[in-house]
């Protein structure tokens, strides 16, 4: 009886995938499971993320009302709780310039 698959098709396994997943209903190698983009590859990325995090968090509701709610001193000609402020979203802005320069 002539078998009328071509033969690279017979070198494939048809055995089932033990686990199933929708990534990997493939029947000759799993499927690898894409890296998410939304976490960092490279240590600096994960610097740079952590940094921009942490600059933003200091200028949120619960260090800002809790710890530099205050009018002085003054600096600049500002109120302290503008100062700070001021300085808490540079501090974020100089961080995206910088992981925008080193490309991550």
């Amino acid at each position: 009886m002539a078998s009328i698959c071509r033969p690279r098709d017979r070198a494939v396994s048809f055995r089932p995938n033990p686990t199933p997943t929708p990534l990997t209903y493939q029947t000759h190698a799993p499927m690898k499971i894409p890296r998410s983009h939304y976490l960092p590859r490279t240590r600096n990325g994960w610097i740079a993320t952590v940094a921009f995090v942490v600059a933003m968090a200091l200028a949120q509701p619960p260090v800002v009302h809790g710890l530099v709610n205050r009018i002085e001193p003054w600096i600049l000609g500002m109120p302290f709780i503008f100062a700070y402020l001021l300085a808490a979203y540079l501090l974020g802005i100089a961080v995206l310039i910088w992981a925008h320069r080193r490309a991550l």
